[in-house]
C-alpha cells in the first residue's frame, strides 16, 4: 500500500514538472507558426519525391539530416546520408522506380522544432523475379527536424509496406 502511494506521488510530481517545464516563460520565444512549418515540410517532402522520380539521388537525399536513420521493412537500418545515397542510387538504377503519395498529414510539435509527415505510398519498381513492373503500397513516415541553420531536414524515415490486399471473404449464410 505504501509503495503504491509513493509511486503515485512520484508520478504526479514528474507530471507536474514536465507540464511546468513546457509552460511559456516571460521572454520566451513566440509560439511556432505550425501552419507555416507544415507547409514547408509538405513542400520539402514533395521536393524529395520529385527528385526521386527524376532519378536524381543526390537531390533526393539532400534533405537528409547528417544523422539520418532510414527504417525499411525487412532491411537493416540505413544510417547517415552516405548510406541513404547508396540505397537511393540502387533503387534508381531501376528505370521503373517511381513513388506517388496520398493522404498526406503533417503534425508539428508545439515547440516548432520537429514535425511528422505521414502518407500512404505506391512505389513502382521492377520485380527481380518476374522482370515486370510491380507496385508496392504502404505507409511512409518522415520525422523532420529544424536544423541550426533554420532549414528542415529528415531526421528519420519509416517505410512499411501494407502487403497484398486480403482476398475477398466469401459471404456465408446460415441454412
Amino acid at each position: 500500500m505504501r509503495r503504491t502511494t509513493t509511486l503515485r506521488l512520484i508520478s504526479t510530481a514528474a507530471a507536474v514538472a514536465l507540464v511546468g517545464g513546457c509552460a511559456p516563460r516571460n521572454g520566451a520565444a513566440p509560439a511556432a507558426n505550425s501552419e507555416k512549418i507544415a507547409e514547408l515540410v509538405k513542400a520539402n517532402a514533395a521536393a524529395v519525391i520529385a527528385a526521386f522520380n527524376a532519378h536524381d539521388a543526390e537531390k533526393a537525399v539532400s534533405y537528409d539530416a547528417p544523422d539520418y536513420i532510414g527504417m525499411f521493412h525487412g532491411a537493416p537500418n540505413v544510417v547517415g546520408v552516405e548510406a541513404d545515397l547508396a540505397l537511393t542510387k540502387q533503387q534508381l538504377a531501376d528505370p521503373a522506380a517511381k513513388v506517388t503519395v496520398n493522404n498526406e498529414d503533417i503534425s508539428v510539435a508545439a515547440a516548432g522544432d520537429r514535425a511528422l509527415w505521414r502518407a500512404t505510398y505506391a512505389y513502382t519498381f521492377t520485380d527481380p523475379k518476374t522482370k515486370q513492373p510491380t507496385i508496392e503500397n504502404g505507409n511512409w513516415l518522415i520525422g523532420w527536424r529544424k536544423q541550426a541553420d533554420k532549414s528542415w531536414k529528415e531526421a528519420w524515415g519509416v517505410v512499411s509496406d501494407t502487403g497484398p490486399a486480403p482476398a475477398a471473404v466469401a459471404e456465408t449464410h446460415a441454412p
